[in-house]
């Protein structure tokens, strides 16, 4: 199933020393080249492809030699004519500099009108009249501005109310007016938004529907959550931030869904919901015709899910579709609906692997559409004139994505990319061609166009420019690691450049290892990894049986047992790795953040006897101080399983830690709170243990700028001096770089 499964030992080695002989007549990369861009570049810039204008023009944004306007251009995929489709610097000069465009949620790209954003208040651009005004001038900022399907109105929200304005008269509209610190309409409470909608949503909690007559919205009520203090240490007292954070077993938001119209905005209809109740509601969607709305309905401990059919003028609600699992069941990112009320397709891993089942609008059943102990990755499109639906799976291969295509009744399953490569495609809005960026491990990512039988039309862009043959490129083999009770789990390695067998490499582990979250794929990651090659560390990334390969069958394994399973196959890869003769046994550094940071802190610990040096970045350290969504969907509450908790956590395991781990936390971090990087740190302080320490005053869930350099450079010098025994090469590491070449 995957590509060169279970090379052996010898072999891998033989092929090192090959592909060392090979290096010896070749270039070396250098610093500037891998980690600055610097000339001689080994990699080509691709084409900056956007998407379709229409079945026959994509689009790519670029700027032409000799013209230094950023443009849209049209592309006929027959004749190769370029026409602009939109002037994105055009506007420059009316608009004034420090504006930026406003989102146009469920607003065609090709209207005419776009909303801009400067110092907290919208402005209004019409690119044919040229008209450009104010539309809010107020004190306090207007948030998440979205267009109508139609453009005539933007809505948006201010202190936590919603609000809407008429684009052609300038007339504002409110539709709420209760808003508090701890009530929000159309602003989503934060579980909700890192958990549920997701962190691109920028907490918006508001829904357009497709005839742009009403939004649909929902109101929480953050009274009963538990406040969290985030300390900010600027300036000369520092101040609190305030989240409204349910930890594991905390009360939820209390949430209300509500409809107004643009016509009545003083009418606000409620969805029949008890808002006292323990519940989730997920993504709503609107029918096509936007005379129902059909809302995701969770209950507290996730293994059920409703879809209700809503009517928007009266609140009513109707049971459409019903799922229940013994595990966990997870919201849907998509429904695909057909017109003229035909029915609807959504995917389920209610069988154990993500497939397509189509329905009709009263929730029945009319036939599934793809089967198979294989996983499907998205719907791409629905091809109704030809019953035809077009999707992503990971079927060839789990580390592996193709575009396939198949009968809406289930028949005529036929592939459309080829070859061992990962694509990521656009389809045309027709399906009479896409476009795919495909890559593997050895090859370099490329982009071509495709007719809807899968035959070649052109290539696009190939990003291995003419001098990447000239040097040494440390090879990556994508492979298996058999475990004891035989999972085959999908794993890469990069060797060091010039591998000799007689000596001992340190290895680096590099890993997230999150339910579902799979991070080894057959597809091409970059050359920065190429230093530590040619400096003489052994990379490795490999996936547990939970990560998502093994479908839904093997990520319920999890269930009310985080960290067992994930720390389990890792220790299988490092028994694995113990049996090379050219690995330090002495020197097996893991490294993750966020869920990775819990694994590694975990390997320090519970599997101390393997891990030897770790590096661990904002890690959840006790499953009892995250958020009540993600913790409970897997693990249930501490009262219901208390055994999964207590060996869920470092501090369970704190006593056997061994080695050298570096403890790595934001300061502000308002996903995973640094109070679990503190308590661990008092663990092992009160037990006498050696550890490091490193904090990001300011810093989030990850950070930028100066920061994120300062991070990079810190966890090579612990490389240097822990793996490699080298002295670090200050003078490369901390030269400031070069402002790079803006290339289009």
């Amino acid at each position: 199933m995957i590509r060169n499964p279970l090379l052996k030992p010898t072999l891998l080695v033989l092929l090192a020393f090959v592909v060392a002989l090979h290096a010896q007549e070749k270039k070396k990369l250098t610093f500037g080249q891998i980690f600055r861009n610097a000339e001689p570049r080994i990699l080509a810039q691709l084409p900056n492809i956007i998407g379709w204008a229409d079945d026959q023009r994509y689009l790519e944004m670029k700027k032409k030699e000799g013209d230094d306007r950023q443009r849209v251009y049209a592309i006929d995929v027959k004749s190769g004519k370029e026409t602009v489709y939109r002037d994105l610097d055009q506007f420059k000069d009316l608009v004034g500099a420090g504006i930026t465009v406003g989102s146009p949620a469920g607003y065609n790209p090709a209207y005419t009108r776009l909303i801009f954003v400067k110092e907290k208040d919208l402005y209004f651009l019409n690119t044919e009249t040229k008209e450009f005004r104010r539309l809010t001038e107020t004190p306090s900022e207007e948030k998440n501005p979205a267009v109508s399907p139609d453009g005539n109105y933007v809505a948006f929200t201010r202190d936590n109310n919603l609000f809407a304005i008429e684009l052609d008269t300038g007339k504002e509209l409110q539709f709420t007016s209760d808003a508090t610190e701890v009530i929000y309409n159309g602003w989503a409470s934060w579980v909700y938004y890192e958990e549920i909608f997701g962190r691109p949503t920028r907490y918006r909690a508001f829904w357009w529907s497709p005839d742009s007559k009403r939004i649909v919205f929902m109101r929480f009520d953050d009274s009963k959550v538990p406040m969290f203090p985030i300390y900010n240490s600027e300036g000369k007292h520092g101040f609190l931030e305030r989240t409204r954070y349910p930890k594991v077993g905390d009360a939820n938001p209390e949430v209300k869904v509500g409809f107004v119209n643009v016509s009545n905005a003083a009418s606000i209809v409620w969805a029949d919901f008890d808002e006292k109740r323990d519940q989730y509601f997920g993504t709503p969607f609107w029918t096509p015709d936007g005379n129902e709305l059909f809302l995701q309905w969770m209950n507290r401990g996730q293994d059920s899910l409703i879809i209700y059919g809503l009517n928007p003028e009266t609140g009513k609600k109707r049971k459409v579709y019903t799922e229940e699992q013994k595990s966990w069941v997870e919201w849907f990112d998509k429904i695909s609906f057909l017109s003229k009320n035909k029915g609807f397709i959504v995917k389920s891993d209610k069988d154990g692997w993500m497939h397509l089942y189509y329905h009709t609008m009263d929730g029945k059943l009319k036939n599934r559409i793809t089967e198979g102990k294989w996983t499907v990755s998205s719907v791409e499109l629905v091809d109704e004139e030809n019953s035809v639906v077009y999707f992503t799976a990971k079927k060839q291969a789990s580390t592996r994505t193709d575009l396939y295509k198949i009968k809406m009744n289930g028949k005529d399953l036929a592939r459309l990319t080829y070859g061992e490569y990962t694509h990521t495609v656009q389809v045309s809005p027709g399906g009479s061609q896409f476009i795919t960026r495909y890559s593997n491990v050895a090859t370099p990512t490329k982009i071509a166009l495709y007719n809807q039988k899968g035959k070649l039309v052109k290539e696009l862009g190939d990003s291995k420019a003419k001098e990447f043959d000239d040097y040494a490129i440390a090879k990556t083999e994508l492979f298996t690691i058999r475990t004891s009770d035989g999972y085959e789990l999908p794993a890469t390695w990069i060797l060091p450049l010039n591998l000799d067998s007689s000596k001992k490499y340190p290895v680096l582990i590099s890993i997230y290892g999150g339910p579902n979250a799979g991070s080894v794929s057959d597809s091409w990651r970059g050359i920065n990894q190429q230093w530590l090659a040619m400096e003489g560390v052994i990379q490795l990334a490999v996936d547990h049986r939970g990560s998502g390969h093994f479908g839904k069958e093997g990520v319920a394994l999890m269930h009310r047992s985080l960290g067992k399973w994930e720390l389990n196959d890792y220790v299988e890869a490092v028994k694995w790795l113990h049996e090379k003769p050219f690995v330090d046994r002495s020197k097996i550094c893991i490294t993750g953040g966020s869920y990775g940071g819990y694994v590694t802190c975990m390997a320090l610990t519970s599997g101390a006897d393997y891990f030897t040096h770790g590096i661990a970045s904002y890690s959840v350290t006790d499953w009892e101080l995250y958020d009540t969504h993600y913790t409970e969907r897997f693990m249930d509450t501490k009262e219901e399983n208390p055994e999964g908790y207590k060996f869920g956590s470092v501090m369970t395991h704190v006593s056997k830690y061994k080695g050298k781990l570096r403890i790595v936390h934001g300061t502000m971090d308002d996903n995973v709170h640094m109070q679990n990087s503190i308590q661990l740190v008092d663990k092992l302080e009160d037990l006498g243990k050696s550890f490091e320490f490193m904090l990001y005053p300011g810093g989030r869930h990850g950070w930028g700028g100066a920061k994120a350099i300062h991070s990079r450079n810190e966890s090579y010098r612990f490389y240097y001096k822990n793996l490699l025994e080298k002295e670090f090469p200050e003078q490369l590491f901390s030269e400031p770089s070069p402002a790079p070449e803006r290339r289009r």
